[in-house]
């Protein structure tokens, strides 16, 4: 306070910083640099989507810690993604035992988002059985079902969502389709006779299942004493969806249960353009896999012995891609090239690359919030936040004259100060945080009349204009600081112990308890020095 340059050097850097980082706010046209260096808002504010999740343990034997640990772990997979996905200023959270909330500014359409949070992620690869093996797994699963028709009443459900009356279903499960001569057009009928009329053979897929059917056969892959009958060591698996055409056949694929290797070898997942020839494939989308050095050597052993046999590679039970392998692959790399659009394979690489979720995670609770409604509120804080300056401005002005002028250039650089740390450290501006703002332009003058009701009791004691304002700011001191201090005190245990909207009220509100001490004490000292300084004052505005 004492030391004249060092203080108007400070107050110069505050200032400057000030126009720096409030100017996007004031000015359209920038140069590029600035472009980054805006005020971001919060959902309440701009619209965007908020998703309550929950971590499931209701299947998982866990102890207390490893669920608190699962939760953590949730937590930063599903941060990590969210932060790939590209959503600015995403808010992610724990709340209570076992929930996460997860907040979208400016995300109107949650699906994609929602998708990419709830992906277990589960990578593996696994051999593909020959046509040999399908006829025995069809034929000894068609004889299960004949046996079995009235334990799955829920099938029954099924045909009937696909409009499909319960005559229809009990028809095509009892049809026996005719047998041929020819033992592979036999063995595609999707195990056998029970589900002859629900399969179809067409070009490069001839075990498949009609896009009508899909819902019916997904769900006896779920049913575990459907899923007993399946010779032991195999597993059934359907390929990935089609974007492209949802309508289209999906493939049927019979794979070894065992993975010959797993995601946790994964160093990296990337996307990129195909450059070959094959036009089938050249300008698509793919995913580059590079395994870590245990991987590596599993995959050229793999790939080593299971020469011109498919590999498929799964994710979460659904096959992407089934290449036959034609040589060994050293290195530890491999490729999904799936039909995929560039958005799939970015998304699939995040997930990848996020890890694995420790447990299911389900979404109890959506909301979203229109650009109305952000703008609406908007709205309601700036006239708030407006009318409130104004009246102080004006009762500062009318109480204290001329120093109630220099208090009101004070408390509309503490404004600028809030907004423009705000921006600076890339904190995200909500509804409580418009409130602290709001309370802080009420305690902003505090200060300020404090220190001018000491400046007019020395003035009436008949001390000079200069050793009355030097007497006043150094009485009103210690009163101010401790104040503001306990204030701030208040504001760090809001941020510490509470949630999303508190921490913001909290965040606004110590930002503008210090500016209002730099601009309350630092910034109207200086000018009332200036202001005695540069001639002699027999009177003060006051």
């Amino acid at each position: 306070m004492k030391n004249r340059k060092i203080r108007n050097l400070l107050i110069l850097i505050v200032l400057l910083v000030i126009v720096f980082f409030d100017a996007p706010l004031l000015v359209k046209n920038l140069p590029n640099f600035w472009t980054t260096k805006r005020l971001k808002l919060g959902l309440d504010l701009q619209g965007g989507s908020q998703i309550l999740l929950n971590v499931d343990f209701s299947e998982l034997k866990l102890s207390d810690k490893q669920k608190q640990d699962a939760v953590k772990t949730a937590l930063e997979i599903i941060r990590n993604r969210i932060d790939q996905f590209g959503v600015s200023e995403p808010t992610i959270q724990k709340v209570g035992a076992n929930r996460i909330i997860v907040q979208l500014p400016g995300l109107k359409d949650p699906t994609r988002a929602k998708e990419l949070i709830g992906k277990t992620a589960l990578l593996e690869f696994k051999i593909v059985q020959d046509n040999d093996k399908l006829k025995d797994v069809y034929t000894k699963l068609d004889a299960y079902l004949k046996e079995n028709i009235d334990k799955y009443p829920t099938l029954k459900e099924d045909f009937s969502d696909i409009e499909t009356s319960e005559d229809e279903v009990k028809d095509i499960l009892a049809t026996d389709s005719t047998k041929t001569e020819n033992a592979e057009d036999e063995s595609a009928d999707l195990y056998g006779d029970v589900f002859s009329q629900i399969t179809t053979s067409v070009d490069n897929m001839p075990y498949a299942v009609s896009n009508k059917y899909v819902a019916i056969v997904t769900n006896l892959l779920k049913n575990k004493d459907f899923i007993r009958n399946i010779p032991a060591g195999l597993q059934i698996a359907l390929s990935k969806e089609n974007k492209n055409d949802p309508n289209a056949d999906r493939q049927i694929f019979i794979l070894n249960s065992h993975a010959e290797l797993t995601g946790k070898y994964l160093e990296k997942a990337s996307v990129q353009i195909n450059q070959g020839y094959d036009p089938k494939r050249s300008g698509k989308a793919e995913i580059s896999l590079k395994f870590d050095k245990k991987g590596a050597k599993i995959f050229e052993k793999v790939t080593a012995k299971n020469i011109n046999k498919r590999l498929a590679i799964v994710l979460d039970g659904v096959v992407y891609v089934a290449p036959v392998i034609q040589n060994k692959i050293p290195g530890g790399n491999a490729v999904i090239n799936g039909s995929f659009t560039m958005e799939e394979a970015q998304d699939l690489a995040i997930v990848l690359n996020a890890g694995n979720l420790p447990a299911p995670i389900k979404i109890i609770e959506e909301r979203t919030v229109g650009p109305t409604l952000g703008s609406d509120s908007i709205k309601a804080g700036v006239m708030a936040a407006l009318i409130g300056m104004i009246l102080v401005v004006l009762f500062m002005l009318v109480y204290y004259k001329g120093s109630g002028l220099l208090a009101d250039i004070a408390l509309l650089v503490n404004i600028g100060f809030i907004l423009a740390v705000l921006t600076m450290f890339k904190a995200t501006l909500t509804m409580p945080g418009i409130a602290g703002m709001i309370l802080t332009i009420g305690m902003a003058v505090d200060a300020n009349v404090i220190i001018f009701e000491r400046i007019r009791e020395n003035i009436t004691a008949g001390k000079t204009i200069r050793s009355a304002v030097d007497s006043g700011f150094d009485r009103a001191m210690v009163t101010i600081i401790d104040a503001n201090i306990t204030t701030l005190i208040t504001a760090i245990v809001l941020y510490q112990f509470g949630t999303g909207p508190i921490k913001g009220f909290a965040v606004t509100l110590s930002i503008g308890i210090i500016g209002s001490l730099f601009a309350s004490i630092v910034l109207v000292k200086a000018m009332f020095d200036a202001f005695i300084t540069n001639a002699q004052r027999d009177k003060l505005s006051i």
